[in-house]
């Protein structure tokens, strides 16, 4: 059986058995919100899960396991984005957001905003917020169809007091894979105002064959000064549950300040969570790279379906992770059509009024899943547009 085969065999009553959020928050709808996918993870990590669980390791974080997911990291680092970073230089954490937590309170201006392109992962309008940070919005813009993150809109943010940008490189939920040249126009804005960037790379292994993902405080000095990078397995491997991410510090002077501010931080990483990623980085590039054929091919086939199924509703083409943005506001469904589709086709989406105010009138669809399982969302959403 090939693993194609393999993946489109996996029915809905298994999904709600094995009772993730995607399919047990919404129990009567298809789940196309959170980004979870449907394809289990990789043997090897299992297999490290399960010599882990039989060896009893419960206890704190022995800083032998934590170091062995620095060195995998770092190698992985090395040979699929060209990124040399010291293996010292990758700390443990318990998610990519308590990266930017600790990011917001030890490495940018205390009270400045926090500048944000959107539409944006939901979290990064919130969780400043409740660490008493404004948050300005800078909307994106389309060239050729194609989200780019304002030039001159940053700039005014900056000029406006805010200190940290928060990039995401590939963007959730536009599936933008950001290319050298332009994260180099970004960073002169950056160093013009002395600003920070926490760049949220957490999607960068679900990258498509066209594109390459180039972290962006690899393009530079100064970027590499002025950036604290987040990342972890958890979306490419499906381990979102498992608690465990990198933070990848890259100038000395960040470095030092984390020797002294690193602990609480860092204490939130799971052991098997860090286990679990070793195992993805050392020894899931096969299984990850027959997933995003897989998930290529959803890719490719989405884009017919909205046509068929969808007409007037606007894909665009995602370059990186599996999140699809739909531009529902000619189908006339309102501010918030996920709300539509939720009633009416049950399906659970996520409006794109939470992604910010740029992404009113939007829609994000989590496209990893077996196909037949797509192929029934896109058919149940058309219909309800076709009954209403």
């Amino acid at each position: 059986m090939t693993q194609t085969m393999e993946f489109d065999d996996v029915r809905i009553e298994r999904l709600r058995e094995i009772g993730g959020v995607k399919w047990s928050m919404f129990p009567d709808k298809i789940g196309a919100f959170v980004a979870e996918m449907d394809f289990g993870t990789a043997p090897a990590i299992t297999q490290a899960i399960h010599a882990a669980v039989d060896l009893g390791v419960f206890g704190y974080l022995p800083k032998d396991l934590g170091d062995q997911m620095s060195r995998a990291y770092a190698a992985w680092s090395r040979t699929v984005y060209g990124w040399d970073v010291p293996a010292e230089n990758v700390r443990p954490l318990p998610d990519v957001i308590a990266g930017l937590q600790a990011t917001i309170e030890h490495f940018c201006a205390p009270g400045t905003p926090v500048i944000l392109p959107t539409p944006a992962y939901m979290p990064f309008l919130t969780v400043p917020p409740a660490m008493g940070r404004e948050v300005i919005q800078v909307p994106m813009l389309v060239q050729n169809g194609r989200y780019v993150y304002d030039l001159d809109g940053l700039d005014a943010a900056y000029r406006a007091g805010g200190n940290l940008l928060i990039l995401c490189n590939p963007h959730n939920p536009v599936g933008r894979v950001l290319e050298r040249a332009e994260m180099l126009a970004i960073a002169e804005v950056v160093e013009r105002h002395g600003g920070r960037v926490f760049s949220d790379e957490i999607h960068a292994p679900l990258v498509f064959s066209e594109h390459t993902h180039v972290p962006y405080a690899s393009i530079s000095q100064a970027a590499a000064a002025h950036t604290v990078t987040a990342a972890s397995a958890s979306k490419a491997w499906n381990l979102p549950g498992m608690k465990c991410a990198q933070l990848i510090l890259s100038n000395d002077a960040d470095l030092a300040k984390w020797s002294e501010v690193g602990m609480m931080p860092e204490h939130g990483a799971a052991n098997l969570g860090v286990i679990a990623n070793t195992a993805a980085y050392t020894a899931g590039g096969q299984w990850l790279a027959d997933v995003l054929h897989y998930l290529e091919g959803n890719r490719n086939v989405l884009a017919d379906l909205v046509a068929e199924h969808l007409p007037g509703a606007h894909l665009t083409r995602p370059e990186g992770t599996y999140l699809a943005w739909f531009d529902c506001r000619e189908l006339d469904l309102g501010p918030e059509p996920g709300e539509f589709f939720a009633e009416r086709a049950d399906i659970a989406l996520v409006d794109g009024s939470r992604c910010g105010d740029a992404g009113t009138g939007f829609v994000r669809y989590n496209f990893a899943t077996p196909r037949p399982i797509m192929v029934q969302s896109l058919e149940q959403m058309g219909a309800a547009l076709t009954g209403r």
